[in-house]
């Protein structure tokens, strides 16, 4: 069908393009320089009869002057009109015959090599709802946002702000959106435990102090919640703690419902910790489970990655980065930015001491 639709394209281009060598081709408005001269002996003669007319010419000198201008007349309509129309005539109709056989010879051939005729269109009501989702998220978020500048104590706003801020990646917007709704709306372990999440997220999957304290301010109040359960035993994980990460894990895996979305990732981590190094090096799933969040931390770990290697930074940092290679079970990279800290941190003993036990916990070995 594509190339029925094409051909007529190609036919309308065509015409467009010989239109005016046919039109030309008839004779009409071929004034060159012929035609020019034959016009000017004409009016030669006119002008004769008038002055006669008016009595200014003798008919004698009338008679000789009328017979020299039809002469001329004569030679200028039959030597030189004619050739020149005809030269011009076939030019024409040779342009229109390399348009009418090049367009086409050129454009199908083209086409067939550089374009797919054979793709299908996607329809347009599969393309506008994916077209304007980001769009309307942003304008919602920019909505809440403006609402909560004039009302920076609605906490009920604050609270739908911040799954929202987690999906779009802004952790440390969605850490100060959660715990806005929590000063103001009151505790609550969900959205505790969602706190501490956000604070791992920013911190590229490391639990960190301020992440536990949530955790365990969330059990404090619910003791069976499981998003708390599930980060402080992978805290207890990334300090090297195998054997008290492996009860935590198994505790969680017994108390589960079977259905719960978080279970393959207790799983996932249980199967690598108690296969040994050999399987968490071939475990592929990340400390938090799906695809998506691995690609998620990879992305934050890059980042602090290149932004230390850059411009350095401080002894928690370079840890933040070293832990995230473990959880990762990236032992490679680990070791690389534990002997890059080193390096950068040399001149103070302290922190050289700290990332020693720190590589110790870890089991990553001497990286000097």
């Amino acid at each position: 069908m594509v190339w029925f639709v094409l051909a007529g394209l190609a036919a309308v281009a065509v015409l467009a393009a010989i239109w005016p060598l046919l039109r030309a081709s008839d004779g009409k408005g071929d004034e060159g320089p012929a035609s020019s001269e034959t016009a000017f002996y004409r009016a030669q003669l006119e002008e004769i009869q008038r002055d006669v007319d008016r009595g200014q010419l003798p008919q004698d000198e009338a008679t000789a002057a009328r017979a020299e201008a039809a002469r001329r007349l004569i030679a200028a309509g039959s030597t030189a009109s004619r050739p020149a129309a005809a030269g011009r005539g076939r030019n024409r109709l040779a342009a229109a015959a390399l348009v009418v056989i090049g367009v086409p010879a050129i454009a199908f051939p083209l086409y067939a090599l550089l374009g797919q005729p054979q793709m299908r269109d996607e329809p347009l009501a599969s393309r506008e709802p994916a077209a304007h989702a980001a769009a309307d998220i942003e304008a919602a978020v920019a909505g809440v946002e403006k609402h909560l500048i004039a009302e920076p104590d609605d906490g009920k706003g604050w609270a739908v702000l911040a799954p929202v801020y987690m999906r779009l990646e802004r952790y440390e917007d969605a850490a100060h959106a959660f715990s806005e709704s929590l000063r103001l709306l009151g505790e609550d372990p969900a959205r505790r435990s969602a706190y501490g999440e956000a604070l791992v997220a920013g911190a590229g999957g490391v639990v960190t102090d301020k992440a536990r304290e949530a955790f365990a301010k969330a059990l404090a109040g619910e003791p069976k919640q499981p998003q708390a359960r599930f980060y402080l035993a992978l805290a207890a994980e990334q300090d090297g703690k195998t054997a008290d990460a492996v009860r935590a894990y198994e505790g969680l895996a017994a108390d589960a419902p079977p259905d719960a979305p978080w279970l393959g990732a207790v799983k996932s981590r249980l199967a690598a910790l108690k296969g040994g190094p050999q399987a968490a090096t071939a475990d592929a799933g990340p400390a938090l489970g799906s695809p998506e969040q691995k690609a998620m931390i990879e992305g934050m770990v890059s980042r602090l990655a290149d932004r230390l290697a850059t411009n350095g930074g401080s002894l928690d940092e370079w840890a933040r980065l070293i832990r995230a290679y473990t959880v990762l079970h990236q032992a490679d990279k680990a070791k690389a930015a534990l002997a890059d800290a080193r390096k950068a941190l040399a001149p103070d003993a302290d922190a050289v001491a700290s990332l020693d036990a720190l590589a110790r916990d870890l089991g990553l070995g001497d990286a000097n």
